[in-house]
């Protein structure tokens, strides 16, 4: 070829390379402006894909090899392109944040190599066990594991062993493990508790020239036999229109006050937590009960309610006094309940002040009786375990008189606290129960309506609507379980630092004082109450310490309920290998889904999923009832089961199945 022809064409061929390059950038230059990166949060389904949520609300598909490079719940840089469909779909760039740290869950095996599973529905991943970070695990076992590696590199995540609680049938596993899971603080830090110690070593509250001396009053202690850390006592005297009723309170704020490091800390904790067989306390030992239990013949500072009662039981005037008291004895609700009942005269040494006690109560339950709303009643189990930690047995019982009268006094003490603080614009803390949901009105009218036709135009907001409606509850009506019935149109009661009312003790103000040594929301109390004693502004409660003492007691239901979820759910076990027959229940809760079952022997719950079962139910909230071609349940109806499985994985809830023949219309 000649050389001009030759220069021709490589000249053609370098301008097509040319044109080919520049189609090849613009096409790139497109395809990346067609692109978008944004900061999202990762989240989960129950399949292997996911969805980034960026900040602007929108959700963008993340397909499952994606995933696999983060955890459900973090922040991640994402780069959003058009999917094969149009559909946006995000890859997963970098990793911004990860709030997954420390976590529950199993020890598993996947040939020679361990993994934990964790139980969070949030990750449904198993986890590998590098050899160096096993802590000497085993498979089976029950562990509290640390994110080691994370997998936003290579999609391979690692964790390591913090914990092992052992396998199942490790004594005390179930509550130790449900302690760690959901966050409850055990135990205090040792040099915490002996700065705590020379604290209290180096106070003596007993010497305040302010507090008022009433170790001449006979009080005495009425808790469980085994109670250590008593948190009040009592003392009544008969007087000539009525009774003078002392509450004396337990004081630690006389040694942890407003200003104290340890007093947040106290508001995480919340509460003390009681587990079947453990208890883990709100306050160091060395406070709760060496320094400020009322103990038996020992002189403490306290936090007295001074309240005048009348003949009818109307709570008239009261005071608070910051007081030294000395109990004269410690009361078992047992004992006290004999010598009420007139059983036993063991404790007529105290009858004095005993009969003014009982007087003062059927006084103040009679009030409430005519003027709020009786307690609803529940059947109460006690359980008795063996020295596996597991449940041996489970015995029905009712609540005594003698827990009732301390019930109501504690009531009393605690209207007054509430009238105090808000009589003085504290900020808290108040205990507000707004009673119906505001989101149901409709539905609360329609109830009225079908149900309750005399009550229709009462206002349910109302504190005297609401005790009307309830009231009329109360009365047997029809067919329907309307009292069960209702719940579900309920709110929970709140922390608030504001007063606002407590429909459910149809009280336009209440708050909890009288277990400071236990729960976080009276110890603030008494912060707050002796502000006021001292002229003070009673400024010191805020919305996110609320918020705090919110989560902390959210945190110690959570975990206490899964404790007793899994220790029932092993005696279900063991009870339906010994004997499959059905056992009788009654139906407590019913929605579209299922129902729970309460066994009538031993208060345990099970849920009876009707989504699985062949026939189609309907749900009728109206009649509160679940149907199907042959078969219907009702709430509070008796129906007996068995059980069907545990969910092991979850959170132990047992399964039940309607015995054959059950709910045949």
């Amino acid at each position: 070829m000649p050389r001009a022809h030759a220069d021709a064409d490589a000249n053609k061929t370098t301008m097509l390379d040319r044109d080919a390059l520049s189609q090849l950038q613009g096409l790139k230059k497109e395809m990346e402006s067609a692109k978008e990166r944004a900061e999202a949060v990762i989240k989960g389904t129950q399949a292997r894909y996911g969805f980034a949520v960026l900040d602007d609300g929108r959700e963008v598909f993340v397909p499952p090899d994606e995933m696999l490079k983060a955890f459900s719940g973090d922040r991640v840089r994402v780069c959003i392109r058009p999917g094969s469909d149009d559909r946006p779909v995000a890859e997963i760039e970098r990793l911004v944040d990860s709030p997954l740290d420390e976590f529950n869950g199993q020890c598993v095996r996947k040939g020679k190599a361990l993994f934990v599973r964790p139980q969070l529905a949030s990750l449904q991943r198993w986890l590998f066990l590098p050899p160096h970070a096993r802590n000497g695990v085993k498979e089976g076992d029950y562990v509290r594991c640390a994110v080691l590696r994370h997998p936003i590199r290579d999609g391979r995540p690692q964790a390591k062993v913090l914990r092992v609680f052992g396998p199942a049938g490790t004594p005390g596993l179930e509550n130790a493990y449900a302690m760690a899971r959901h966050g409850l603080r055990v135990g205090w830090d040792s040099a915490r508790e002996r700065e705590l110690a020379e604290h209290i070593k180096a106070s003596d509250p007993l010497a305040d020239s302010h507090r008022l001396d009433l170790t001449d009053l006979a009080f005495v202690s009425i808790d469980s036999a085994r109670t250590q850390d008593i948190d009040d006592a009592l003392y009544a005297e008969t007087t000539t229109d009525g009774w003078i009723l002392y509450v004396a309170i337990a004081d630690p704020t006389a040694y942890i006050g407003a200003d104290s490091p340890l007093l947040p800390l106290v508001t995480a904790r919340a509460c003390s937590a009681y587990f079947h067989g453990d208890v883990v306390p709100m306050l160091p030992e060395v406070l709760a009960q060496e320094s400020c239990a009322l103990t038996e013949d020992k002189t403490r500072p306290a936090l007295v309610c001074k309240m005048a009662i009348a003949d009818s039981g109307e709570l008239r005037d009261f005071e608070f006094h910051e007081a030294a008291v000395r109990s004269r004895a410690k009361l078992s609700y047992f004992a006290v309940d004999k010598y009420l009942s007139g059983e036993q005269d063991s404790l007529m040494s105290y009858a004095s002040p005993l009969e003014a006690l009982y007087a003062a109560y059927r006084a103040l339950a009679g009030d409430r009786e005519a003027h709020g709303l009786a307690m609803e009643e529940r059947r109460e189990y006690r359980w008795q375990l063996d020295d596996k930690g597991q449940i041996e047995a489970i015995e029905p019982g009712e609540k005594l008189t003698s827990q009732r009268l301390v019930e109501a006094c504690m009531v009393a003490a605690n209207r007054c606290a509430a009238r105090l603080l808000a009589e003085h614009s504290a900020s808290g803390p108040f205990i507000s129960h707004p009673g119906f949901r505001r989101d149901r009105a409709d539905e609360i009218r329609q109830f009225l309506e079908r149900n309750l036709p005399a009550q229709k135009d009462v206002d349910p907001q109302d504190l005297a609507g609401y005790r009307a409606i309830f009231r009329a509850l109360a009365e047997p009506a029809g067919d329907l379980p309307l009292r069960a019935m209702v719940n579900r149109l309920l709110t929970r009661a709140t922390l608030s630092t504001k007063p606002s009312p407590h429909m459910g003790m149809v009280l336009p103000v209440y708050t909890t004082c009288t277990s400071p040594l236990r729960r976080a929301v009276d110890f603030l109390a008494h912060l707050q109450l002796k502000a006021i004693l001292h002229e003070r502004k009673p400024d010191l409660v805020d919305g996110p310490m609320l918020e705090q003492v919110s989560a902390g007691l959210r945190a110690m239901r959570a975990a206490t309920s899964e404790a007793e979820r899994w220790l029932a759910a092993n005696f279900l076990e063991r009870r339906a290998a010994a004997d499959p027959a059905p056992w009788p229940a009654r139906i407590v809760h019913l929605s579209s889904s299922g129902f729970m079952a309460r066994i009538d022997a031993w208060g345990l719950e099970g849920f009876v999923d009707l989504r699985k079962d062949p026939e189609k139910f309907s749900f009728d909230k109206w009649q509160a009832t679940l149907t199907s071609k042959t078969r219907r349940f009702q709430l509070e109806a008796p129906v007996a089961v068995t059980l069907a499985d545990i969910d092991r994985e979850g959170d132990h809830l047992a399964h039940f199945e309607p015995a054959p023949g059950e709910g045949l219309v």
